[in-house]
């Protein structure tokens, strides 16, 4: 194969097997642009090899119609500073939340002064949605788009919106990765006749 093809064709073959290596992951603001989070990955070994960071069919948006973002993800460098570890949607006062994709419910309660649900995807994978008022109960089997609850206001203090946490493990990862396909795109340089 001559350079510029094989430059191509690596260039093409999804993140995960074209580059090895530690994981990264995007953030979207305001409009759905993605932007690179904080990391303390050095630069030159970013991949977008993290579980998922194209969306996964199976996922779905938590609530309908698909929401603006108001406030994208942005974690801390380090777990015990501030940070944003979720993203936070708009929505309409009594809008319905519902199951991202299914699981279990594995917390139903009030953290600080708001409800919070819990629902376990299984593979680590956990979301997390407050100010959530729910009736459901711990151990609670949940379809993909299955009703979890109802948001309440009291989160965003300039607007109404519903934070949306994911874990993987114990790690806190951008929920839109799995409803969006935040993998950068790539330009691929023009090439001459073979």
């Amino acid at each position: 194969m001559k350079p510029p093809v094989l430059l191509a064709a690596l260039l093409l073959l999804p993140a995960s097997v074209a580059s090895p290596g530690p994981s990264f992951q995007y953030s979207a603001a305001g409009a759905g642009q993605p932007y690179p989070a904080r990391s303390t990955v050095p630069r030159q070994e970013w991949t977008t090899a993290a579980s998922g960071v194209g969306a996964r069919p199976s996922w779905q948006w938590p609530l309908a119609p698909r929401p603006p973002v108001l406030r994208g993800f942005d974690p801390p460098p380090k777990p015990w500073l501030s940070g944003h570890r979720g993203v936070d949607l708009d929505f309409a006062g009594g809008t319905q939340v519902v199951s991202p994709a299914s699981g279990t419910v594995s917390f139903v309660g009030v953290v600080v002064d708001r409800p919070v649900i819990t629902i376990d995807h299984g593979g680590g994978l956990r979301s997390s949605f407050e100010p959530v008022e729910s009736t459901l109960k711990v151990g609670a089997a949940v379809a993909g788009g299955g009703v979890i609850g109802t948001v309440l206001p009291g989160h965003c203090p300039a607007a109404q919106c519903l934070h949306w946490g994911v874990r993987e493990g114990e790690n806190y990862v951008n929920p839109l990765q799995f409803v969006l396909d935040l993998r950068p795109s790539i330009l691929l340089p023009l090439s001459g006749p073979p």
